[in-house]
């Protein structure tokens, strides 16, 4: 069976955009991952569709070790299928498409002349980035002529200041920074990491004046789950039914948003939103951030302790469980309250997240999502039980629930490689968090088994521990004794199955 190549542009009745390929680039995109091929290069394939996105796109990695895909997609003339699959409106769906948008895929580490080209290009506008949140952040980099950069915000201030050159600073030849890492403000922190580079290689104040002025980095949100290449039997059942093999399949699930903190305005430059897509252009990200660290991600975080201490190993056999209904109510009874926003909106965007949750094409792991869940409890739940708290409010039961969970999830000890818990019903499970704060949680549990101290004591000291919870939480009245309550409540229940 042949691999996925232009040919199969007729089969699918796509001939119409093999224009793409001969476009001049207009986007730079660095970020060859499934991400942003099942989210940003999508939606500018919707767009062009509609005639409404002219330009090509030309893709590269942001690590030497992304190469081998950078290689798979020119072996397929730059072509890939993307499969969107899931629930939507209460509906199964499967759409299919070959997404051609890439008019290059290069490696910058053998080909840096080539990203310098493309750095000081007249139609070269955009500039989309997917690298993680530490690719993001500023590293101290030497600054050699002719050899590659390494760190992403160290190549985007080398790029941009050979395009001050070529263009003699000309103010509209500025580039459009559309970063798309899971990092608050993540426009503002990729600006701060290129100043920085400049300062530190001592680049002319005239550029660095040009790069406050005429560039714009925007601070985005983006929502999507995107699983990739699918299981083998699945990839090998779709190869049968559509005639060709892809190695760079991506499965993505139907949901998506992208929020935009500028004017929409700026839609002409990038025309998605006039596309019809869910794509929002907005003065505040805030809300849009808020609804879904306290919403989306802090569902996770509630369920995902709770969920390995019963035995359960994914989101969707959680939400089938019992225990389903309980993060259902609480997101709708006592998170959403908590925030300031319409809770009719608010309600409506729950809806799309439960839904999101039962899509039975993703089996996304508890024990995953519980990596970090202390950090992650600080942002996504605390701030719910500060909320009632500093209102002298009664904290309710539900996230106080989520709260106990995660306090009995790491009542664990240390192996020596590692440090692990014990289920309800006595199977081990492995912790994955900061050191120091294991050390700390370990510490406290460890001490109350050998001094045989109520468990109201322990969760006291355990709320004490300013280091891990960022302040003193046993100074709200009665939370230890409530949650003792409910950790003994849950190990009883669970002792009577």
């Amino acid at each position: 069976m042949n691999k996925l190549n232009r040919a199969h542009w007729s089969a699918d009745n796509k001939a119409g955009l093999a224009t793409a390929q001969a476009e001049p680039v207009r986007v730079l995109q660095i970020g060859e991952g499934n991400f942003l091929r099942g989210f940003f290069d999508w939606m500018v394939h919707e767009s062009r569709k509609q005639g409404k996105f002219t330009g090509s796109i030309a893709v590269t990695q942001p690590r030497p070790a992304g190469k081998p895909k950078i290689d798979a997609l020119n072996g397929q003339d730059r072509l890939y299928t993307l499969v969107v699959r899931g629930i939507e409106k209460g509906e199964r769906v499967e759409r299919r498409d070959i997404v051609s948008v890439f008019s290059e895929a290069f490696d910058p580490y053998t080909e840096w002349d080539r990203m310098i080209g493309l750095a000081v290009s007249p139609e070269l506008r955009i500039v989309v980035s997917n690298t993680t949140e530490a690719g993001i952040a500023y590293r101290e980099e030497a600054l050699t002529e002719g050899k590659p950069i390494a760190s992403f915000p160290g190549k985007i201030a080398y790029l941009l200041y050979r395009r001050y050159l070529a263009f003699d600073g000309a103010a509209e030849r500025g580039l459009l920074f559309f970063p798309c890492e899971l990092l608050e403000r993540n426009g503002d922190k990729l600006r701060e990491a290129v100043l920085r580079h400049a300062e530190d290689w001592k680049l002319p104040e005239g550029f660095r004046g040009w790069v406050k002025l005429h560039n714009r980095f925007l601070n985005t949100l983006v929502d999507r789950i995107v699983t990739g290449y699918p299981d083998e039997a699945q990839a090998e059942a779709w190869f049968a039914e559509w005639g060709y093999r892809d190695e760079l399949l991506c499965v993505a699930e139907p949901y998506y948003l992208w929020a935009i903190e500028g004017e929409p305005e700026l839609d002409h430059e990038l025309p998605l939103a006039s596309a019809g897509l869910n794509v929002l252009w907005t003065k505040d990200l805030a809300p849009y951030q808020q609804r879904k660290v306290r919403l989306l991600n802090g569902a996770h975080t509630w369920m995902a302790p709770l969920g390995i201490l019963s035995g359960i190993e994914h989101v969707r056999e959680f939400m089938e469980s019992e225990l389903g209904e309980r993060v259902r109510t609480t997101a709708r009874e006592e998170i959403i309250p908590s925030l300031p926003y319409a809770q009719e909106e608010m309600n409506a965007y729950a809806d799309t997240v439960f839904e999101r949750y039962l899509n039975p094409f993703v089996r996304h792991k508890l024990a995953d999502i519980a990596m970090n869940s202390l950090s992650k409890f600080k942002t996504r739940l605390l701030p719910t039980l500060e909320h009632y708290a500093a209102g002298a409010k009664r904290i309710p039961d539900g996230v106080l629930l989520g709260f106990a969970g995660l306090l009995r999830y790491y009542r664990v000890k240390s192996d020596g490689e590692g440090y692990h818990g014990v289920t309800f019903d006595g199977r081990r499970y492995t912790v994955r968090d900061d050191a120091d704060s294991l050390a700390a949680m370990a510490q406290a549990w460890g001490e109350a088994e050998l001094g045989e101290e109520a468990l109201e004591q322990t969760l006291s000291r355990l709320l004490k521990l300013e280091a891990v919870w960022g302040r003193d939480l046993s100074e709200w009245p009665d939370l230890s004794a409530r949650l003792a309550a409910i950790i003994e409540s849950l190990s009883t229940k669970e002792a009577q199955r």
